[in-house]
């Protein structure tokens, strides 16, 4: 008989340890490890010692053929995953609760099986009922999903292989399986990483499309092991924020498509409708006429998207200033105030700074440094910024602003949203040509910048000079101080 072995894991990433700590050593989260056997962690087919079988090696040479793909029948879906599922291919979606992941997989479910697929959708949360009640309110009610409220493996894997193979199998959500081969408590890392082994495992053998929705961390990251994200093809996050009605959804890896690919839905009271044009969805509610707001001509995967960036600077009775961002990296925000300050001579020590992504969209791309910064220096020195410019350049340490890739995509998204100018890093004048339609400002470094704004904010400062005669002057001295 096998002795039991006995180790504590990390909930969080799942490092092991042979002894109790307080903290772990990999991801530095406190009292997240926990007891688990893992005897029976390895079934007992695999740890048996057979005899290897030979097989068939091939170079690399040869004819390739594009993996098919089964489409979801939403445009915005099929974009992130890359064209539709993949047969045999395990996607993991995430996103916090109540974001719409289940509205968003009964909405696709329902779309395959009215298009005549087997579909089944495994419930471990939610009872048989609870998922009709949502199909209803969606409309959806008359779609034939197969519904099922389980949460063996084991047992679904039986139930699937019987009759046809199901084209798509979502199961909600992986944190509620569990697998009688290994020896520890539904949730722990040792059955989430077991239940999707083996889920995975069978859609590898049978050909079918599997989506698992996963948990996520108060940091934003998918709960569980962090090596389930290495064994599945594709995981997608489904981002948004609880006030906003837009959501995205966002390929963080794909085998079979882009990354960093993302689709736009708007939440309504019939589920979620498509946005086929995110730009002008995002620039919709725009406050024309008021400093500190400034256009960004973005890239997210391979479409453009044109955002509203808003600043507010404002002089603090803190000890320490406040440093708010919502919807952009804070690490960036502290590079671009450094550099205003360091070369600029834009003195923001003294003030509260507040930057915020308008529309819900989270922007990872280096690019949105310099709409930041004039939006920063608008709002210090009260000076509107053209309403159809928009901004997209890359900052350097040393206030040169650097090129970004994709230029003519962002120009050609812009004219055809309507605005006539663009500001943009001075060695991609090139790059645009003559055909983008749009009136270019050139700029090398971001002192030229910062020099334009602040002469509109002079000559408004001297036009209003009769009605606040005691303001100006003040505003002048936050400006150039």
């Amino acid at each position: 008989m096998a002795k039991n072995t006995l180790s504590f894991v990390c909930q969080n990433c799942g490092a092991a340890y042979n002894r109790w700590q307080g903290k772990c050593e990999s991801c530095g989260e406190w009292n997240t490890l926990a007891e688990e056997d893992t005897t029976g962690s390895v079934p007992v087919s695999i740890r048996s010692k057979r005899k290897g079988r030979t097989f068939a090696l091939e170079s690399l040479s040869g004819k390739t053929q594009d993996a098919p793909r089964l489409s979801s029948g939403m445009t915005e879906l099929d974009r992130v995953t890359g064209g539709g599922f993949v047969r045999g291919s395990v996607l993991l979606v995430g996103g916090d609760p109540g974001i719409g992941k289940s509205t968003l997989l009964t909405q696709a479910t329902s779309l395959l099986a009215r298009a005549g697929h087997r579909v089944v959708y495994i419930s471990g949360e939610e009872a048989v009922a609870q998922v009709r009640l949502r199909a209803e309110r969606l409309g959806l009610s008359d779609a034939p999903v197969q519904l099922a409220a389980e949460t063996s493996v084991e047992d679904i894997v039986s139930t699937l292989s019987e009759g046809a193979v199901p084209r798509l199998i979502v199961i909600d959500s992986i944190q509620t399986m569990w697998t009688d081969t290994v020896e520890s408590a539904p949730g722990t890392v040792t059955q989430v990483r077991a239940s999707a082994q083996a889920l995975i495992r069978f859609a590898k053998k049978t050909g079918a499309a599997i989506i698992l929705v996963g948990h996520v961390t108060k940091d934003g990251q998918i709960a569980g092991p962090r090596v389930v994200e290495h064994m599945v093809d594709a995981v997608l996050s489904f981002e948004g924020e609880g006030s906003q009605q837009f959501r995205i959804l966002r390929a963080v890896k794909n085998r079979f498509g882009p990354t960093d690919e993302i689709g736009v839905f708007e939440m309504t009271g019939l589920g979620l409708r498509e946005v086929t044009n995110p730009s002008e969805l995002f620039l919709s509610e725009r406050d024309l006429g008021t400093p500190g707001t400034a256009v960004f001509a973005g890239i997210e995967g391979t479409r453009p998207v044109l955002v509203e960036l808003q600043a507010l600077v404002a002089p603090t009775s803190l000890g320490t200033p406040r440093r708010a961002v919502v919807g952009w990296d804070p690490s960036r925000l502290s590079m671009v105030l450094a550099v205003l300050e360091a070369h600029c001579g834009v003195k923001l020590s003294g003030h509260d700074v507040y930057l915020n992504v308008a529309g819900g969209l989270r922007i990872h791309e280096p690019a949105a440094d310099l709409a930041a910064a004039a939006a920063l220096v608008s709002s210090l020195v009260n000076a509107q910024l053209p309403s159809d410019a928009v901004y997209f350049g890359e900052i350097s340490l040393s206030g040169v602003v650097r090129p970004v890739a994709q230029t003519p995509a962002r120009l050609k998204e812009a004219a055809k949203l309507g605005f006539q100018r663009a500001v943009l890093p001075e060695s991609a004048r090139g790059e645009a040509g003559g055909d983008a339609g749009l009136s270019l400002n050139a700029i090398n470094s971001l002192t030229t910048l910062v020099a334009e704004i602040a002469a509109r904010g002079s000559r408004r400062g001297e036009q209003s000079a009769p009605a606040e005669k005691n303001a100006t002057p003040a505003r002048f001295r936050r400006g150039e101080g």
